[in-house]
Order: C-alpha cells, then structure tokens, then sequence
C-alpha cells in the first residue's frame, strides 16, 4: 500500500496519494494521483499524459534521488519499491552528455547512458571509438592540485587543451557497429606501416564520412604544442599523491548518476588494467596511439620514473612520432588509396607486434632445461654495506642462482644459492658508464633480501636479466618466452646507444623543443641545446622505425620501466601500527614503505589460492598456497576499487594465458564486482 506522510500521522490509510514528480527536462514539478499498487511502468504512462507535450519520452527513466537510485524495472510497483508519497523522484533522459578527457589529453563530448553500470557505458564508449578490449580501460575523476584552488585549475586545462571535440552517442551508427570488428579474421581496418584508415572503412565515429583519406583524429599522434601545457599539468610529487590519484577510479558495478556523477562533468577514460591483449597494428590504430599517449604523459608528467638515458630515448621516439605523424598526413591528402602486399603486413606485424618478435627455427634439446654459468659480481648491500662488488661463478638453473668462490668448486656445496621465485627484479642500467647492474629482493620469512648482481656486457645482462624475470613467476629458462625475453631487452638497450659517429646527426633545427619532449627534471639539470643535442643522437638508433613501429616500441619501452602498470593505494596491514602502500600490478602485489617506496613484501597471483572481502570493516584478505595470508584496511578508498584491480587482473592473465580472445563479459564483470 502506498501511504503519505499525512495518512502516516493521522493513522487512516488511503489507496490514492499525490506524489511530486520533478522532470528535468522541462524544469517541472507534477504532482500525480497513483496508488502503491502501480507499477513503476504506469506511473511513466500517467505523468508523460498529463505532461500532454510532443517529445520522445522513451529515453526517460525515474531517478529516485534520495536513495540514489535508478526506477528500471518498470514491472515493479511502488510498494516493492518501498516509495512512500514523501519520496522525490526525477524524471530524466537516461543519456546525458559527458566530457571525455581522453589518454591524448584532448576532450570529447560523448552521450553516455548515466543508467548503465560503468563497465558496460565505457564498453559502449570504446565501441564508439573503434578501440577493442574495452575491459582494459575505466574512467576516474581528475585528480585536484592541492596547491592550486579549482576554479583557477581548470581555467588552466581549459586553455591549455583544445575542450570538445564532435558530440558522439555510442551505439547509433558507428564504424565499430559491426561485430566483425572483435574478430581476427576481419578484412584490416588500418595500414599495418603507418596506422592510418583504409579507405573503405575511412568513416567518422558517428556514421558521418571523413574526407577523402583523411585520418581519424584519434588514430593520429598530436604533438604538445607549448612547453606551457605541461607546466599547467598536474604532477604527482610523491607516491601518496599517486595513490590519492587512484581514489578516483569509479565503481564499475555501478552506474554514473549513483557515484554523483553530473551531466556535463569531466572524466578521464584512461587504460586502467596494464595487460594489454593481442595489440595488432592491422585493427587497433586508435587503441596503439592512445596507449602511446598516455606512456608519453606518464613520462612527461613524471609519473613513473625512468634514467636519464632512457628518457632521452623516449624524447627521440617521440621526436620522431611526431615528424613522421606530420608526414603521414600530408601523404594520405595526396594518395587517398594504397595497395597493400597482405603477405608482408602480416610479417610486418609478426614482427612489430608487442606479442611477437623474431624467432628460430631451430629446436634445440627439449629434453634438459637451458643453463647459465659466468663469473658475476655479487653485492649484498644490506649485510656488507662496507665492502663492495665480490666476483663468484654463478650458475643459473631452473630458478635458482648457485655462487661459488671459482669455476672449479662448481661441483661443491655453492657458498650462497638464491631462490627467484616471487622476487622483485629491477634493472640499474646506465649504458654510457657500462652498468649492468640487476637488483633482486627476494621474500624471506621476515621480509625481503636484497641482492645485486652486476654484469660485464650487454648480452650477458639480457640472458641474466631475462633468465631473473622468468624465475620471478617460477618459470625457467625452458619457457619459450625467454629467448623473446632476451631480444626485447637487448633492443631496448639497443636504442639507448649514443650514436658514436657526430658527423651524421643532423644539425639542431627549430622544430626540436626539448622543453616539450623531456620531463622537468631534466630541463633543470641541462641546458635546451645540450637536451636537443642528446635528443638527435638517440633519434639516429630509431630514425629507420616507420610510424606503427615507434609507437610499438614506444609502448615497449614504457613496459620495460620497472614501475611500469603500478598502480598505489594507501592501506593499513593487519598487525601493522601505520599507514603504508600497497602496489598492485598485473602479477603481484607489493607490500611498500610510504615515505621512500622500497618494496617490503611482494606476493605473485600466481601463488594466490583465493581473495575475500569483509564488506562491514572494508577488509581484504588474500590467501597463498604456501605463505601466511594477507590481509589490509583501504585507507581513503573503498576497498571495492582494490577488489577491482585484483580481480581483472587475474581474470585479464588468465585469458591471456590460455590465448582465448572471447571475453566473457559478464564473468569479468561478476568477478571485480564482487559477485564471486
């Protein structure tokens, strides 16, 4: 029965009350006679008659304010509802308009269903914008300068960065309407050389055709314009301003409107989960180049950290990117179709696909695991801080480093021998000064042990290096991703190489601004000319890329960082008297100090047997096969955000383990939301 507060405090029950409607769209309060036996359906039918106005009504839904939520089952009445006549409802569109801050930093207006739980408007927002695997991306709230008041923040953004773009509505008539565009076998969408469209699928997002050979703006790198706009950016300065940035990732089992978000306000659609599936040139275009800008903000902005070496390295791939972006265009305006040889692309992509690489023909002896024995220097910097490197010969097998006092006593009891498996490995390179240097924690019972190892050569480090990250997830050098392991970190090397003959590089010109290619910490500690120098004799090692590939390697290189896809939350451990971090990335979680970052404990998902959350005291609590169990408070946070991250990714390496394409949306879905 559907009682107002009147009949409420006189004790007589009536069937028929007046309940106050508000329709946005009209800025109208209607007051409507109805019962607590009519369904949600007929209240709609009542108010849209006695409205009597000429308007498509059928995107409009009841938004119960109060309890902040969305009326959608419109065969449920009012009493199953528990709406009493007191009770504000809204009646609005379910589409409203919002900003889009997309990872290139520029703004698009898009409709998006605010009744939608988040997973399925970003997926509907991705098919908009041709980008597959949608399940990678969320959207979070911009994160707040605390030094700078907001009103002052975003004058700053919005004159820095080119606001809107085109209105797009997700599902009415986009080039990504088809579902041959999820499959693999689906005539090439993009030059698999260049990224730009072919010209049969070259169409704008809203069904609307570009020119002739015009690229899609999303497909295409714009390079930063002003060393202003980075200045106006915000710039985390420590790791807690990253975990306060992380705050702001929005529920995906919810919808918009129920996390407060407004018609009108500004979100960031950005790559929330860093496992990146089957990323092929021939399809994903628009998919690569946002990738590449966001690594390229991240660099920029200083939100992950990277040597002086290898930033130069990103500087001359995005000098580069932009030439070549510049060229792109001018040469599609002029030659609007291209025959294409399908053999060669698809060896092309083979080759620069993240996902693929140059391999052998030859099999070697499958029946024995491969080996390695060299003399390496081994440094314990915790228990011998006083003296230096000492030289051992080291034997590498299965997961396990064997140090003995010389070549000759390999056959005995080794004098240290370290177990990999779970370990933190981070490379120390400075190719100028001829460092190898590997930096291992490995998990003891009280923590972690740190270990270095340094290594003559450049070949040495790759097989040390690659043979030390496979034994982190309990792999050995059996794995066939380990020879691919090898040859990415000796491209990488590779291209941090100074080029030794000066009199190739080209001479400084205008279009080179450092201050636009380089973080601020490196424009203090050099002059623009010695930066632009540095930048022109990496851009020799990556001059022959073409634009695909040094966007591909860009993307690459930023996997290779050591921090690379951690993402920080503040967090209380059981047991533990204050506040600390916890880093969560695609394989492990990190147990970290909050004042200097060093890694206290770290735990691989692969060693996980399950993970519960207590909803009532917002605890999670993660079990190991054989180690205690962890478990943490969230602090400033939901803990339903952590749950998320913890969830995709093992679903997200799960799919990508068994090389299964097909997403099932609903199980990702179930799993970070808490369902299972």
């Amino acid at each position: 029965m559907f009682l107002c507060s009147c009949c409420l405090s006189s004790g007589w029950f009536c069937f028929i009350c007046c309940s106050v409607m508000h329709v946005t769209d009209l800025n109208r309060d209607v007051s409507l006679r109805v019962t607590g036996e009519i369904h949600i359906g007929g209240v709609m039918l009542k108010l849209v008659e006695k409205l009597d106005v000429k308007k498509d009504w059928s995107d409009h839904a009841l938004w119960w304010e109060k309890k902040k939520t969305w009326l959608l089952k419109t065969h449920w009445t009012l009493d199953k509802y528990g709406i009493q006549a007191d009770a504000r409802l809204l009646f609005t569109p379910q589409h409203k308009l919002l900003r889009l801050q997309l990872p290139n930093m520029k703004h698009m207006r898009v409709k998006v269903n605010f009744s939608d739980r988040v997973f399925k408007a970003v997926s509907d927002i991705c098919k908009t914008f041709n980008i597959r695997h949608p399940e990678e991306l969320s959207v979070l709230r911009k994160p707040r300068d605390p030094k700078k008041k907001k009103k002052k923040l975003e004058e700053a953004e919005e004159e820095a960065l080119e606001l809107e773009g085109p209105l797009l509505t997700p599902g009415s008539g986009s080039i990504y309407s088809s579902p041959g565009l999820y499959s693999k076998t689906m005539t090439p969408t993009y030059d698999s050389r260049d990224g730009s469209p072919l010209s049969p699928t070259s169409a704008w997002f809203g069904g609307s055709p570009l020119s002739e050979g015009n690229p899609s703006i999303l497909a295409v790198s714009q390079p930063i314009t002003s060393p202003d706009i980075l200045v106006k950016m915000y710039k985390p300065q420590s790791l807690l301003d990253k975990a306060k940035i992380n705050q702001g990732w929005l529920d995906s089992s919810r919808s918009l409107m129920e996390q407060d978000v407004k018609e009108n306000e500004v979100l960031l659609l950005r790559f929330k989960y860093h496992s990146f599936f089957d990323l092929n040139p021939k399809y994903d275009a628009i998919r690569v180049n946002q990738l590449y800008e966001q690594a390229k903000w991240a660099i920029l902005l200083e939100e992950i950290e990277c040597t002086e070496e290898e930033m130069m390295m990103f500087a001359a791939l995005q000098y580069h990117i932009n030439k070549l972006s510049i060229m792109s265009s001018e040469n599609h305006m002029n030659n609007s179709e291209k025959e294409i040889d399908e053999v060669d692309a698809a060896l092309s992509d083979l080759e620069i696909t993240l996902e693929g690489g140059k391999t052998s023909n030859t099999l070697g002896d499958i029946t024995s695991i491969p080996e390695l024995a060299d003399y390496v220097k081994v440094f314990k910097p915790k228990k011998l801080t006083l003296k230096g490197y000492k030289q051992y010969w080291c034997t590498f097998k299965d997961i396990t480093i064997s140090c003995y006092k010389s070549r000759e006593e390999a056959h005995g009891t080794p004098a240290h021998q370290m177990n990999l498996r779970g370990c933190e490995v981070t490379p120390d390179v400075n190719i100028s000064g001829q460092k190898f240097n590997i930096k291992l924690l490995i998990p003891v019972a009280d923590g972690m042990n740190e270990i270095w190892l340094r290594c003559d050569t450049e070949k040495q480090y790759a097989q040390w290096m690659a043979a030390c990250r496979l034994a982190s997830k309990g792999k050995t050098m059996a794995d066939s991703s380990y020879s691919l392991e090898v040859q990415n970190i000796l491209s990488f090397l590779k291209m941090q190489h100074m080029n030794p003959d000066p009199q190739i590089i080209e001479p400084i010109t205008t279009d080179i601004n450092p201050e636009c290619l380089v973080s601020p910490r490196y424009l203090k500690k050099y002059k623009n000319k010695q930066i632009s120098g540095r930048i022109l004799e990496a851009h020799q090692n990556v001059a022959q890329m073409s634009l695909i590939e040094a966007k591909m390697r860009f993307i690459q290189a930023w996997q290779s960082l050591p921090e690379f896809g951690m993402t920080h939350f503040l967090a209380k451990f059981q047991g533990g008297k204050k506040d600390e971090l916890i880093g969560i990335t695609y394989n492990r979680l990190i147990r970290m100090d909050a004042s200097t970052g060093d890694a206290i404990k770290t735990w691989r998902f692969s060693n996980m047997k399950q993970w519960n959350v207590n909803w009532e005291i917002k605890m999670v609590t993660v079990e190991f096969a054989d180690e205690p169990s962890l478990a943490f408070i969230c602090a400033e946070v939901d803990c339903k955000v952590v749950h998320e991250f913890i969830g995709g990714y093992i679903f997200l390496s799960t799919r990508a383990k068994d090389q299964n394409e097909s997403l099932d949306e609903e199980m990702f879905y179930k799993l970070t939301s808490g369902w299972i």
